[in-house]
């Protein structure tokens, strides 16, 4: 599957495929963020969500993979310190902010930044259309966020607060995905890097998580959140592996762009799903978000 998948990077193939992957990442990460919106803790959610997805991908990196060189273990390093410091920062912007103004918040500051580093790391252009979708899809999403504020019951110190810690989500987003497509680019076997990727990714937060849990004076009960952290775990291999794969493909900015359109699914599961009211101002919303993502992604196709 390898060699497959590595004779479609810079072919029309691979490009169709990279949108595929970004999309399915989009749908899944919306997902994901429902179950990180539920009654358990933040912390306790993402320990229990890595510490399933590190055991899944123990036995593929033990035995199913190429063991990683000592240059793909620096840059597996680089990986797990970026990401910790992103849960970190994520876990902590939850835990002061409303779910809703949140989630925006990080997505839209994430494919802006992205699309500029990732125009100088790995020297990718884009044409005036796919700007203007950039501009397009970040202002629908920011302007969701700014929807959703208005309707949150939170302080408004404790939202400030948030809202720098989303910000601040954000850049540490576009900070991974910059950093994940170089480590996957640079890795003969794709899948050497996401299996090992997984199982280290997945250190930090279950020890954090036990931590916390022994400190709370009514801790949860382990099975329900071991449950949540079940699907969370499986929907987390399959986002953050898409999203990868489809970097290696095709242009890093372009797939980070269509990975945001996850806001406008998670709106869509939300109405379908959850019963929540889209109301006109959301609708108009949602559709600057996916006239944006088209925008980017065939605006530079000719």
């Amino acid at each position: 599957m390898s060699n497959w998948l590595i004779s479609l990077e810079g072919t029309s193939q691979g490009a169709d495929l990279a949108l595929g992957l970004a999309l399915l990442a989009a749908v899944l990460h919306a997902a994901f963020g429902a179950l990180q919106k539920g009654r358990h803790d933040p912390w306790l959610t993402r320990g229990a969500t890595d510490i399933v997805y590190a055991l899944i991908m123990l036995p593929v990196a033990l035995f199913m993979v190429p063991r990683p060189d000592a240059f793909l273990w620096l840059i597996l390093g680089g990986a797990w310190i970026i990401h910790t410091a992103y849960k970190l920062m994520q876990a902590q912007a939850y835990t002061k902010g409303d779910y809703t103004v949140v989630y925006p918040v990080v997505r839209g500051t994430g494919p802006l930044v992205t699309i500029i580093i990732a125009g100088y790391v790995f020297s990718e252009s884009y044409a005036p259309v796919q700007w203007a979708g950039v501009a397009t899809l970040t202002a629908g999403i920011f302007g969701l966020a700014a929807y959703n504020l208005s309707k949150a019951k939170t302080g408004l110190a404790q939202l400030k607060t948030a809202l720098i810690l989303a910000f601040l989500t954000g850049i540490l987003t576009a900070g991974y995905t910059t950093y994940d497509a170089y480590g996957i680019r640079a890795t003969p076997d794709p899948f050497t890097f996401l299996a090992w990727f997984f199982v280290i990714d997945g250190i930090a937060f279950p020890i954090i998580a036990t931590l916390r849990w022994r400190r709370m004076d009514s801790p949860p009960t382990l099975p329900p959140l071991m449950l949540r952290g079940l699907f969370g775990g499986i929907i987390a291999l399959l986002s953050f592996g898409s999203i990868m794969l489809a970097t290696r493909l095709d242009k890093v900015g372009e797939a980070a762009v269509m990975r945001e359109t996850s806001t406008l699914f998670a709106a869509l599961i939300g109405w379908l799903f959850l019963k929540e009211t889209v109301g006109p101002r959301r609708a108009a919303l949602m559709g600057l978000i996916a006239l944006g993502a088209v925008l980017v992604e065939f605006g530079g196709r000719g």
